[in-house]
């Protein structure tokens, strides 16, 4: 009998301990996320960052695809600008990028994967330092009620830059007085 109370507290004991274990890994996770990491690394942590950050990009454009586009193309510009900048060579990356942005437009995370036609990479940790750096000088231009995000391509050199026609001029000035975006860097749109 004592023997089996003895089992019986030991079990109990590790369940207990195991299930705090596992709170701490999760709380670790969610709260130890770095900046900017690899898809594929920190999943569940990875995976909360889509409920504090529901809203897409095209949502806090207005469902405008336009400015959408080229508030993202804008941000990649940016990218190359600032490695022109400290002398880092992006020329031949090509990456999938999610970004996660806080309501007053700066950065909170950073998740990539070089594609398979990317420019070999020796160092993942300089790619990683580099988007941490960039996020440290660089605010969207959008200031949303709330936290958003974007999945998407980059390619550098960028070159994409959608050719407008003068219907499209008209529209956007026509947006221009209606639209509820706060540009924080007063673009075009």
């Amino acid at each position: 009998m004592r023997a089996f109370i003895s089992i019986l507290v030991l079990s109990i004991f590790c369940f207990v301990s195991a299930e705090g274990m596992n709170k701490q890994l999760v709380n670790l996770d969610s709260t130890a996320l770095p900046k900017v990491f690899i898809l594929g690394e920190h999943e569940k942590a990875y995976e909360k960052l889509f409920d504090a950050h529901s809203t897409v990009l095209l949502e806090a454009c207005n469902d405008d695809m336009d400015v959408a586009f080229d508030k993202w193309l804008s941000m990649l510009e940016e990218m190359e600008a600032y490695a022109i900048s400290i002398d880092y060579d992006i020329k031949g990356i090509k990456v999938w990028l999610n970004v996660f942005w806080n309501k007053d437009g700066s950065i909170k995370h950073i998740a990539y994967h070089l594609k398979v036609n990317s420019r070999n990479i020796r160092n993942p940790e300089e790619l990683t330092a580099f988007f941490s750096s960039f996020m440290n000088h660089y605010k969207f231009p959008i200031v949303t009620d709330r936290n958003f995000s974007h999945y998407g391509s980059a390619s550098f050199p960028t070159f994409a830059r959608r050719i407008k026609t003068e219907k499209d001029i008209e529209s956007a000035n026509s947006k221009k007085t209606k639209n509820s975006i706060k540009d924080s860097v007063g673009s075009k749109y």
